[in-house]
């Protein structure tokens, strides 16, 4: 039997979310006491109530139309956070330009999500601290709260120091985040409810409750739930074909509804690469086909994707063995223990 290589060395400079102020920071002087925020509780079950009673008949009177347009809004403020907050702010995976950086803004206020500021900072402490106390939603503490209940109460202690430690400057110096910051709450009202409800009333004269309840309620609901479910499913039911020794996992339901968001153990053995994915159609992978547009259109460049060649050591030597192509009883090449690194954890 060939020797087992050895793993490849993680160079944290590569990716966004490693840059860390290492400095040491004040620990809590008071153990963690759980603290549930019983105004985002009611909120979150209310709006999910809502949902539910409106799915049972709204699709019976509520124009095609209508019904399109709430798909359509679901696309674009999940493009919003997919390739605008994940891939571009988050991890840098790509560059854009001006106009290419105010759709994604646009985009990502449609999905009605927390700050930019907020969702880059959190996410990249997700990325270098991935289920530990510092993790915002922390997979090890169960579904529910890799999902949902993480908004549901006070960070832990180690999520907020950890946080603070982030290097944000490159968000702070983005113009287009920085008008975001300022005007985000009236941003997020006309963008995720205002327009979407008013827009079928004014062009196609739907029933203003009708349209309420389609765009403002059952829409919002769907499109938080495909966003959560990257944090919850995918870091739980699934296989792991490039790092067994992580939570994240390959799931296809999740790819299929996050838009390309579920390869979720590529995405965090290569956070780098702009596809967030290795294998697989544009079907499970709707973000990678519009950015790929975007490049044919010269907003998009310097897209950026591991080599071949390292995908393919990642796998064999990290994975469970159940890449399609890449397994690791095939594994006979010594020159792989001299392994390429990957680009973060």
């Amino acid at each position: 039997m060939a020797p087992r290589p050895q793993s490849p060395e993680i160079k944290p400079e590569e990716d966004a979310c490693a840059r860390v102020d290492e400095t040491p920071g004040r620990e809590p002087s008071k153990p963690y006491v759980r603290q549930i925020y019983w105004t985002n509780v009611v909120g979150i079950a209310a709006l999910h109530l809502a949902a539910l009673w409106g799915i049972t008949w709204t699709p019976f009177y509520a124009k095609v139309l209508t019904i399109l347009w709430a798909i359509f809004l679901g696309g674009a403020g999940g493009f919003g956070v997919t390739a605008g907050a994940h891939r571009l702010w988050t991890h840098r995976a790509y560059k854009a330009t001006w106009p290419a950086r105010v759709i994604l803004m646009v985009c990502y206020c449609i999905a009605g999500q927390n700050p930019l500021y907020d969702w880059v900072r959190d996410h990249r402490v997700h990325h270098k601290f991935s289920e530990t106390d510092a993790d915002p939603h922390n997979a090890r503490r169960g579904f529910f709260f890799a999902h949902v209940g993480w908004l549901m109460m006070r960070k832990h202690p180690e999520v907020v120091r950890r946080g603070k430690q982030i290097d944000m400057s490159d968000i702070l110096a983005d113009p287009v985040v920085r008008f975001h910051q300022k005007y985000f709450r009236p941003l997020k009202f006309m963008l995720c409810f205002y327009l979407p409800v008013m827009i079928p009333v004014w062009l196609w004269a739907e029933d203003w409750y009708l349209s309420l309840v389609v765009n403002a309620i059952i829409r919002y609901a769907c499109s938080l739930n495909f966003t959560w479910l990257v944090n919850s499913a995918a870091h739980i039911w699934g296989n792991k074909p490039y790092d067994r020794r992580i939570s994240p996992v390959e799931n296809r339901l999740v790819a299929f509804l996050a838009m390309g968001e579920g390869w979720h153990n590529y995405h965090h053995a290569f956070p780098w690469d702009y596809k967030a994915a290795e294998l697989g159609a544009y079907g499970f992978n709707v973000t990678t086909l519009f950015l790929d547009l975007f490049a044919r259109l010269g907003m998009v460049y310097d897209r950026r994707v591991p080599s071949e060649d390292l995908v393919r050591r990642t796998a064999l030597m990290n994975g469970d063995g159940s890449h399609p192509v890449y397994r690791q009883n095939d594994v006979t090449d010594l020159s792989l223990q001299k392994a390429p690194a990957t680009g973060g954890s």
